[in-house]
């Protein structure tokens, strides 16, 4: 089994091991073929019509119907539809109300020990994306719960259905808009429509308002934490981001690479493929395994190396192509005003026992579920 006992804290030279050793593997305990290299991982995140997001053609759960398991043309309906209320612009427009989270949640932090994750990481991102798709952010414990039932794979097996939890809950969101629409995301994507086509059908609204879910709250939440340990991790950094605010867009694109937030996406091949002279059949499942492309030395200098100042940095943390994630400006946004308020108000932060820290148990996702720091103001 591929990865068996590995320490998901530093996964990095078991990676370097494979890009040196099997850069294309298959796993026979789940029939699933791996690549680990930079252009590999990259052609198989854009080559759509070689590597498909769609794994199971027949499947009727509401992610399969979202954007990440969608090929053109229907990705790219899809896509139109919501690109508008992500672009630059629109998420720009968000930045005060997100600098009064950050500063609300920043002041109600007392004590200078506290698990960072719990008290700003995830509440921040949770809190955002309820205000943009217009739900309560006093259900902001039921959302984290279903969002970690995802990434960890509890949402898929077991005797609780998360899944239609989250279904039953948006589709009544839904219903309430449409008996009295506001100014919000719900709203919008009821009543838009994209070249005179119908809105999006009720399978593929559940679709996009789950993904959205998980990707707003996790991506957010593992690079704001990951950025606080890797500059933990390497003494002097963090006392330059507070010398020099400049420098939060470049510490944060580093941590997206040293510590990508997805480690992994999956694909499912339409036909035979032939990747560094290895025969990869038709319909053979594949993992893109975006945190070893991200440390692939063909591609980065010293890539082992945290360099906030890192000049080149084509990392594919966001994935790649057309399916490169629609998230980004918000949560490049949200995680820019986070570090802008953090080392305005501490001039130190250290990282406690990282035993008494936990990471959420997932080969997808890469962050923590708690994380004990303590500050000095």
């Amino acid at each position: 089994m591929l990865f068996e006992g590995i320490d998901w804290l530093n996964p990095f030279e078991q990676y370097r091991v494979m890009r040196d050793r099997s850069p294309v593997y298959y796993d026979s305990y789940d029939g699933s073929w791996n690549l680990f290299l930079y252009e590999d991982v990259a052609r198989a995140l854009s080559e759509h019509q070689t590597f498909s997001s769609q794994l199971n053609e027949a499947a009727e759960m509401p992610l399969s119907q979202s954007l990440i398991q969608l090929d053109p043309p229907r990705h790219t309906r899809l896509r139109a539809l919501v690109s508008k209320p992500f672009s630059p612009a629109w998420i720009g427009k968000r930045a005060d109300k997100i600098r009064e989270i950050c500063t609300s949640l920043l002041e109600s932090v007392k004590s200078d020990q506290f698990d960072f994750v719990r008290n700003f990481s995830y509440p921040l991102p949770v809190m955002v994306i309820a205000d943009i798709i217009g739900i309560p952010r006093d259900h902001m414990e039921r959302f984290k719960e279903w969002s970690d039932a995802v990434v960890t794979g509890q949402a898929f097996m077991g005797q609780r259905d998360y899944m239609s939890e989250m279904v039953t809950y948006f589709s009544e969101m839904v219903r309430e808009r449409q008996r009295d629409p506001r100014d919000d995301l719900i709203s919008m994507l009821i009543s838009s429509e994209v070249d005179g086509k119908p809105p999006l059908s009720p399978q593929e609204l559940m679709g996009f308002l789950i993904l959205l879910l998980i990707a707003g709250n996790e991506t957010t939440t593992n690079l704001i934490s990951n950025a606080v340990y890797s500059m933990n991790e390497n003494p002097g950094t963090y006392d330059m981001v507070v010398s020099d605010r400049s420098l939060i867009p470049g510490m944060l694109e580093e941590t997206l690479r040293y510590r990508s937030p997805v480690q992994s996406m999956f694909r499912r091949t339409k036909a035979d493929v032939t990747v560094r002279g290895v025969t990869i059949p038709a319909n053979s499942y594949v993992t893109a395994w975006i945190g070893s492309a991200n440390h692939d030395e063909r591609v980065f200098e010293e890539p082992e190396k945290f360099n906030i100042e890192r000049k080149e940095n084509r990392h594919i943390a966001f994935g790649n192509g057309i399916h490169y994630c629609w998230v980004p400006p918000l949560a490049r946004l949200e995680a820019k005003i986070a570090f802008e308020e953090i080392t305005e108000r501490f001039r130190e932060i250290r990282v406690g026992n990282i035993d008494s820290a936990s990471m959420v148990s997932s080969t997808i996702v890469y962050g923590f579920k708690s994380l004990p720091v303590s500050v000095v103001r």
